[in-house]
C-alpha cells in the first residue's frame, strides 16, 4: 500500500494530497510518527481544504500530547467537512483530556446523532458522565452499549462497578457474572465475585 501510494506523490495537488493523506495514515497506524507527521504536512500543504488531511495532522499532533493544538486542526476540519466524524470524534477525546468536559460531552451528543450505534460513541458518552459523577446517566449509556455489543466484558464488568457504586447489589452480581463469563480471567471481577460470595 505504501509502495502505490507513493507513485502518486508526483501527481497534481489534490492526488497529491489524496496520496500523502493515506500514507500519513498508514505510518500513524505503524507508530511511526515522524513520518506520519511528514505525510501530514504534506497533505495539508497540498489541499488545505482536505479534512482528512487535516484530522491526520491533528492526530500527530495529539499523538505527542499538544492536545489544545491537535483540537485546533480537528476544528478546522470540521469548518471543511461538518460532517466529518473522524474529525468530531477526536475533537471530543482531545476536549477529555483538556479537561474541558462540557465541550466533550456536546461533541459525542453531535456525533451521536449522526451515529446512533456506534460503540465507541456509546461508550464515550458513558466515561464522560461517569467523569462528571452522574452514575445513572453513565449506566442508562452503557445498557445502550450493551445493546450494541452485549458480549464486552470490560462493558459489563464498567456497569457491576457503577451498580455497586449505586448499592444495587443484586444488578452488579448480573453484570459481574456476565462479565465473568465472556473473561473469567479479570482479576477484578473475581474478587468482587468472591467477596460477594463471601457476604
Amino acid at each position: 500500500a505504501l509502495e502505490t501510494l507513493k507513485m502518486f506523490e508526483k501527481k497534481d495537488s489534490r492526488v497529491k494530497s489524496a496520496a500523502a493523506t493515506n500514507l500519513s495514515f498508514l505510518y500513524y497506524l505503524g507508530n511511526e510518527l515522524e513520518q506520519a507527521t511528514n505525510y501530514a504536512d504534506l497533505a495539508v500543504n497540498s489541499d488545505r481544504y482536505n479534512p482528512a488531511a487535516l484530522t491526520n495532522k491533528g492526530n500527530t499532533v495529539f499523538a505527542n500530547g499538544d492536545y489544545e493544538k491537535a483540537a485546533e486542526f480537528y476544528k478546522e476540519a470540521l469548518r471543511n467537512d461538518s460532517l466529518c466524524t473522524e474529525a468530531l470524534y477526536n475533537l471530543g477525546l482531545a476536549y477529555k483530556k483538556l479537561n474541558r468536559i462540557d465541550e466533550a460531552l456536546d461533541c459525542f451528543l453531535k456525533l451521536h446523532a449522526i451515529l446512533p450505534n456506534s460503540a465507541q460513541v456509546l461508550y464515550q458518552l458513558a466515561s464522560i458522565y461517569q467523569i462528571m459523577e452522574d452514575p445513572s446517566q453513565a449506566i442508562e449509556w452503557l445498557l445502550q452499549l450493551i445493546s450494541v455489543v452485549p458480549t464486552d466484558p470490560h462493558v459489563l464488568s464498567k456497569l457491576g462497578n457503577l451498580y455497586d457504586t449505586e448499592g444495587d447489589k443484586s444488578q452488579a452480581f448480573h453484570y459481574y457474572c456476565e462479565s465473568y463469563r465472556y473473561f473469567p480471567s479479570n482479576i477484578e471481577v473475581i474478587e468482587w465475585l468472591g467477596a460477594y460470595y463471601i457476604d
